[in-house]
C-alpha cells in the first residue's frame, strides 16, 4: 500500500511500476468518488478482462463472484468468499504468466471491492501475483487495507523542491510531476510560464514552504509564480490546490464549464453515456477543446481530468440547479437494464423534495445490491430512498433496513445515525422491536455487550404476539449476549433472562428450530438446574449434530460446544464443532469459522494433541486477520498455555482475558476461562493453594459448559490445600450431575474425584474405575491425570513398585503431549518412588511457521493440494510453496514421509 497526500506522486509511481513491469500481465483500476456507492463496481472493472476464466473456479466461488457481479441469480455470498473467489480467479490468470494489479485512488473504491482486494492482499504468498494500492492520506477511521505492507510517500527536500519549482517556472514540464494515470507529457498544451526573476527568491521560498515538498503543488503554483499571482494568505494544501484548479476552470467559456461538470459526474468507464447526456443538454464535443488547451483534461483514450482534485473542484463548485440538470441528463442517457443502480442514483440526485417513484427505484436497486452481497451500496441507496419517501412508515422501514446493512459491514456509527432517523417516525410493534434489536446490535458491536440482553428481551416481549419468529431470534441473541457477559449484564440478570424466556407464550404447535432447542435447553439449565436440563441438552446437541443448520445462521457458532461440554460428551463436542467447521468452510463463512476453530482446539487439547490445537488457533488467527486485521491473541489460548506449563505466556493472556475482555468489555465468559486455565497451571505445578484460589472463582460462577469440567479440579485443589468444606460441596455437585450425564468422561471424573476423598479400602477401586471409564474416551489429559493421582496415592501408601507403574505411565503421557507442568510433577513423584526419569522433550517443531505446520499436517493426513487450498483459503501455488519449504526443513523428499516425521497426530488433524 502506497499512501500519501494528494499530488505527492503516488500515481506517477504507479505508472512507473506499470512501465517497469515488462512482460508481466497488468491489470488496473482507479477509484472514482462518484462511483464509490456501487457495490463491487471497482472489482468488476479490475477482473473484467479475466471473466472468461470464471468457469474454472470451484462451484461455490464461481456462484459467489457471479452473484456479486449480477451475472447469476443466487443467494448473497459471504463477502470473504468473494475475496477468496477473486484470489482463485487471479491465480488462474497467473497460469499465463505473473500478474501485477494496480489500484489507484483506493480511498474511492466501493467498500465491498476494497474488502475483497484487501482479503486477496493478505493471502498472497507464492502466487505470482503482485497487488499495489495507492491511497490518499486522511481517510476516516480504520481501513480494510490497514496492516498491509506500506510505503508512505513524503515531500521533496527544500533544496530539491526549489530546483523543481524554478525548472517548472522556466519550462513547460509540469506534467512530470502530475499525479494522474491519464496524463502524459504530450497531452498538456499549457503555455510555458516566464522565467523567474531573481528578486522573486523570497516568494519562491514561501511557495516551497507552503507546498511542503508536494510535486503537484509545486507544478501548479509555478504558473502562479510566473504570473505574479501567488496567494497572499496560504490555505491548507488540499483546499488551496482545489481553489487553484477552480480558478483555472472559472476562466473557461460557460459551455466548456458545463461539459466539465458533466464529465465530473459521468461514469469514468462509459464515454457513450457522457456524449449522449451532452447531446441532450445541447453541449458540443468541441466545447472540450478549451479545457484541453488549458491542461484541464486529457483526451486519450477518452476524456478524463488531468488530476482527481480537478474533478473534485468542478463538482464542489457547481451550482445546485446545474448539478441537478446534469444528473437528470445522465439518468436519461443511462440504460435501465444494464446499469439500473447508476440510473437510479442519478435520478435521486436530480430530485428536490419528496418523490416516491424515484425512492421506489432506489429501493429496488438497493435490493439488487443486497442480493449481490453489496451491503454498503444497499445502505447508501436505502438512506437516499428514505430521504425521498413521503409515507412515514415506509420511510422508517427503509431507514431500518439501511441500518441493518450498515451493521453487516461493521459500521456502527452510521447504523446509529440512520436508526436515529428511523425512530423519529411512528411505526408498527414489529418496527419498534426491530429498532430496539438494532440498538442492541450496535451496543454489542461498540463493545457494550452487557447492555444488549435487557434491550433485546424487552423488544421480544413486545413483539411475541405479532411476530414470534422475530421474538425467538431476539431471545436467542439476548441469551448469547448474557451468557458471554454473565454477572456484568445491565438491567437484567442471566437467571432473570432465562426465567422470562421460558415463561414467554410460545406457540407449541410450531415445529422447533435448532435455535429453539438451544434456547430451551440452556434456559432450563440456568433457571431450573442441571437435572431438568439434561434431556433438553441432549436434544439440542443431537440437533446440532444432525439437523439442517440453515435456520440457525452462524451467530450460534460461539455457543455450539457448551451443551456438549455440560454433558461431558467429548464425542459430541468434536462432532458438533466439526460440523460447524465444515458448514463454515462450505459457505465461505470466514468469521464463524475463525470462532468455531476454538472449539476444535479444545478437543485437540483434551486428546493430548497440543500441536493440533496450536494449528487450530493459528488458522483462526490467520483467518481473523483476513476478516478484521487483528488476531484473537494470547487471551484465547490460555487453556493450551496452561497445559503446556507456559507460565509467562499464560499469565499475560489471562491478564488480558480478565481485565480487558472481562472487566472493561464485559465478557465475563473470557474471565472464567482464564480462571479455569490458571487453575490447571497451578495444579500442574503442585501449587495447590494458588490453584484453589483460582478454582473457587470459576466454581462460584457455575458457568454452563465450563463449570462441570472444572469440578474435578476444584475437588483436587481443595483436598490438597486442606479445604474439606469446598471439596465436599464440589463433590456433591459432581455426584449429582455426573450420573445424570452418564458419559464415560463424566463417570471417570466422578470416580477419580471420589477416590481423592475416599478411605483407603475404597480409593483403589475408584481409581481403577476411573482408568476404565477414561480409557474409553478421547480425553487423554484426564486419563493421564488419573494415572498421576493414582500413582501419588500408591506412593503415599509405600507401594512404590505399583506407584512407579502408574507414575511412569503418567510421565510418558504428559511428556508426549507436551504438558510440561504435569510431566515435571509426575517426574518428581517418580523420583520419590525410587525411579530416576530423565527429562524428555515433547519433540521438535522443526522451525515450521504456523501456516507451514497447517499445510504439512493436512498433507500428511492425505489431503491433496486443492483440498488444502480450499480449506485454508489460499491458492494451490501457496500450498506448493509451503510444502517445498517444509520438505527442506524436514530434510525429506516426498509427501509419503510427512506422516512418519510429524506423527499420527497429523493424520487425526487432517481428518478433523
Amino acid at each position: 500500500m502506497v499512501s500519501g497526500e494528494a499530488g505527492i506522486g503516488k500515481t506517477r509511481l504507479l505508472r512507473y511500476a506499470a512501465e517497469a513491469a515488462g512482460d508481466l500481465q497488468v491489470a488496473r483500476v482507479t477509484g472514482v468518488e462518484t462511483e464509490s456507492q456501487l457495490g463491487y463496481a471497482a472489482l468488476h472493472r479490475l477482473v473484467l478482462p479475466f471473466l472468461d476464466r470464471l468457469d474454472r473456479l470451484p462451484d461455490p466461488q464461481r456462484e459467489a463472484l457471479g452473484s456479486a457481479f449480477g451475472l447469476v441469480a443466487a443467494s448473497p455470498a459471504d463477502r470473504f468468499r468473494i475475496g477468496l473467489a477473486t484470489l482463485t480467479l487471479l491465480s488462474e490468470v497467473v497460469r499465463d504468466g505473473p500478474l501485477m494489479c494496480f489500484v489507484d485512488d483506493a480511498q474511492w473504491l466501493d467498500r465491498e471491492s476494497l474488502e475483497a482486494l484487501a482479503f486477496v492482499g493478505r493471502r498472497l504468498h507464492a502466487d505470482g501475483i503482485g497487488l499495489v494500492f495507492c491511497v490518499r492520506d486522511g481517510g476516516p477511521g480504520a481501513s480494510p487495507l490497514d496492516g498491509l505492507p506500506a510505503i508512505r510517500l513524503t515531500g521533496l527536500s527544500d533544496a530539491d523542491a526549489t530546483r523543481l519549482l524554478i525548472s517548472l517556472a522556466v519550462a513547460p514540464s509540469a506534467s512530470a510531476a502530475e499525479d494522474s494515470p491519464r496524463a502524459s507529457r504530450q497531452s498538456t498544451s499549457r503555455p510555458a510560464p516566464s522565467p523567474v526573476r531573481p528578486h522573486n527568491a523570497s516568494v519562491i521560498s514561501r511557495i516551497v514552504a507552503d507546498a511542503g515538498g508536494n510535486p503537484l503543488a509545486l507544478s501548479e503554483f509555478a504558473a502562479d509564480l510566473a504570473r505574479g499571482a501567488v496567494a497572499a494568505a496560504p490555505l491548507p494544501l488540499g483546499p488551496r490546490l482545489e481553489a487553484h484548479f477552480q480558478r483555472q476552470v472559472d476562466s473557461l467559456p460557460q459551455e466548456t464549464r458545463s461539459l466539465l461538470l458533466l464529465l465530473a459526474v459521468a461514469p469514468s468507464d462509459d464515454p457513450v453515456v457522457l456524449w449522449l447526456a451532452a447531446g441532450s443538454l445541447g453541449l458540443s464535443a468541441q466545447a472540450l477543446d478549451a479545457a484541453v488547451a488549458g491542461g484541464i483534461v486529457t483526451t486519450h483514450p477518452h476524456p478524463a481530468f488531468r488530476h482527481p482534485l480537478i474533478r473534485s473542484a468542478v463538482h464542489s463548485g457547481a451550482a445546485p440547479g446545474e448539478l441537478r440538470r446534469v444528473h437528470q441528463a445522465l439518468a436519461g442517457a443511462t440504460d435501465r437494464e444494464s446499469a439500473p443502480d447508476r440510473r437510479a442514483w442519478h435520478l435521486a440526485e436530480a430530485v428536490i423534495g419528496l418523490d416516491e417513484e424515484v425512492a421506489g427505484e432506489l429501493a429496488r436497486v438497493a435490493e439488487r445490491a443486497r442480493v449481490r452481497g453489496g451491503y454498503a451500496a444497499q445502505a447508501t441507496f436505502l438512506v437516499r430512498a428514505a430521504e425521498l419517501t413521503p409515507v412515514p412508515h415506509t420511510r422508517a422501514e427503509r431507514y431500518f433496513i439501511a441500518a441493518q446493512a450498515h451493521l453487516v459491514i461493521g459500521d456502527s456509527a452510521m447504523a446509529r445515525s440512520v436508526l436515529d432517523q428511523a425512530e423519529s417516525e411512528p411505526g408498527t410493534p414489529t418496527a419498534r422491536a426491530t429498532a430496539r434489536r438494532l440498538r442492541a446490535a450496535i451496543e454489542w458491536l461498540d463493545g457494550r455487550v452487557a447492555t444488549a440482553p435487557a434491550i433485546l428481551m424487552a423488544a421480544a416481549q413486545d413483539v411475541i404476539d405479532h411476530d414470534e419468529p422475530l421474538a425467538r431470534d431476539m431471545v436467542f441473541e439476548a441469551l448469547s449476549a448474557a451468557m458471554m457477559s454473565r454477572e456484568h449484564t445491565v438491567g437484567m440478570t442471566l437467571d432473570e433472562l432465562a426465567r422470562r424466556a421460558l415463561a414467554m407464550p410460545w406457540d407449541p404447535s410450531r415445529p422447533p428450530t435448532v435455535s429453539d432447542l438451544v434456547i430451551d435447553a440452556y434456559c432450563t439449565r440456568l433457571a431450573e438446574g442441571y437435572a431438568p436440563a439434561v434431556p433438553k441438552l441432549r436434544a439440542a446437541v443431537e440437533a446440532l449434530r444432525t439437523s439442517d443448520l440453515v435456520d440457525t445462521g452462524m451467530p450460534i457458532a460461539p455457543l455450539v460446544m457448551l451443551g456438549a461440554d455440560d454433558l461431558w460428551d467429548d464425542d459430541a463436542h468434536r462432532a458438533v464443532n466439526g460440523r460447524f467447521i465444515a458448514v463454515s468452510r462450505e459457505r465461505g463463512a470466514v468469521h464463524s469459522l475463525a470462532l468455531v476453530l476454538h472449539g476444535l482446539a479444545a478437543s485437540e487439547i483434551w486428546a493430548g494433541r497440543f500441536s493440533g490445537a496450536e494449528s487450530c488457533y493459528d488458522e483462526s488467527d490467520d483467518l481473523y486477520v483476513s476478516v478484521a486485521n487483528m488476531p484473537f491473541g494470547a487471551s484465547h489460548r490460555v487453556e493450551l498455555r496452561a497445559w503446556q506449563g507456559r507460565d509467562t505466556d499464560l499469565r499475560a493472556g489471562a491478564d488480558v482475558a480478565i481485565h480487558t475482555w472481562g472487566e472493561r468489555l464485559g465478557y465475563a465468559m473470557m474471565a472464567c476461562y482464564a480462571h479455569y486455565s490458571l487453575t490447571i497451571l497451578e495444579l500442574g505445578a503442585g501449587r495447590y493453594p494458588e490453584a484453589l484460589a483460582w478454582a473457587r472463582l470459576a466454581y462460584e460462577s457455575d458457568m454452563l459448559g465450563l463449570s462441570n469440567r472444572l469440578l474435578p479440579d476444584v475437588i483436587e485443589a481443595a483436598v490438597r490445600a486442606g479445604d474439606p468444606v469446598l471439596a465436599s460441596a464440589a463433590l456433591a455437585r459432581l455426584t449429582e450431575r455426573a450420573p445424570l450425564s452418564g458419559t464415560p468422561w463424566a463417570l471417570g471424573l466422578l470416580a477419580r474425584s471420589r477416590a481423592l476423598t475416599a478411605e483407603d479400602d475404597e480409593a483403589e477401586g475408584l481409581y481403577e474405575d476411573a482408568l476404565k471409564y477414561l480409557r474409553s474416551t478421547k480425553v487423554v489429559t484426564d486419563l493421564a491425570r488419573a494415572h498421576l493421582l493414582y500413582g501419588e496415592w500408591l506412593r503415599r501408601r509405600e507401594r512404590r513398585a505399583d506407584a512407579r507403574t502408574q507414575l511412569r505411565k503418567a510421565y510418558e503421557m504428559f511428556t508426549d503431549m507436551g504438558a510440561a507442568g504435569f510431566a515435571e510433577r509426575a517426574r518428581l513423584e517418580l523420583l520419590a518412588a525410587g525411579e530416576h526419569a530423565r527429562k524428555r522433550s515433547a519433540g521438535a517443531d522443526y522451525g515450521l511457521t504456523p501456516q507451514e505446520k497447517q499445510v504439512a499436517t493436512l498433507a500428511a493426513g492425505g489431503s491433496i493440494n486443492t483440498e488444502i487450498a480450499s480449506r485454508l483459503f489460499i491458492t494451490t501455488s501457496t500450498v506448493e510453496y509451503h510444502l517445498n519449504k517444509v520438505f527442506r526443513k524436514l530434510d525429506i523428499t516426498s509427501r509419503r514421509q510427512l506422516a512418519d516425521v510429524l506423527g499420527v497426530a497429523a493424520k487425526a488433524a487432517g481428518q478433523a
